[in-house]
């Protein structure tokens, strides 16, 4: 059964690792790749990756990407959602800590940003608007 926009909203707002699918080209399957993202109900999803990452390069050429995000307890549900990219940003400090305070038990994150700007580097965060969606929870009624 489909979720209710209000549903899926909330769902894509929780802390999910997100299935993201970017068109690689002709003659080419998508790149899907798994990736952290924050989401906001109403707003836009976005995500940080490296600038010279094949998924930015992929996205920034389809101008466009798909995220998938799933449960399977205690019902199975997902939510797809996919849209223009409307832009992109260089990554900051605060954006690297609010991804990470989403993510991780908050005695990690402090760790976690030392390896992330030892070893990650520069950051940029792709911003995506919301078009279309599709959404399940396969154990309602």
């Amino acid at each position: 059964m489909p979720l209710s926009a209000h549903e899926r909203e909330q769902f894509l707002a929780e802390p999910h690792i997100a299935a993201l699918s970017v068109s690689a080209g002709e003659h080419r399957g998508p790149l899907a790749v798994p990736i952290w993202y924050q989401y906001h109900p109403g707003g836009e999803v976005w995500v940080l990756t490296g600038p010279g990452s094949e998924k930015a390069r992929l996205i920034e050429a389809a101008g466009r990407f798909t995220m998938m995000v799933e449960r399977v307890e205690p019902t199975v549900r997902y939510v797809s959602v996919e849209g223009a990219v409307t832009r992109t940003v260089p990554g900051t400090d605060d954006m690297m800590r609010e991804m990470a305070q989403r993510y991780l038990a908050p005695e990690k994150v402090d760790a976690y940003l030392h390896f992330a700007k030892a070893q990650l580097g520069e950051q940029v965060a792709i911003y995506l608007r919301p078009e279309h969606w599709r959404s399940a929870d396969m154990g309602s009624s």
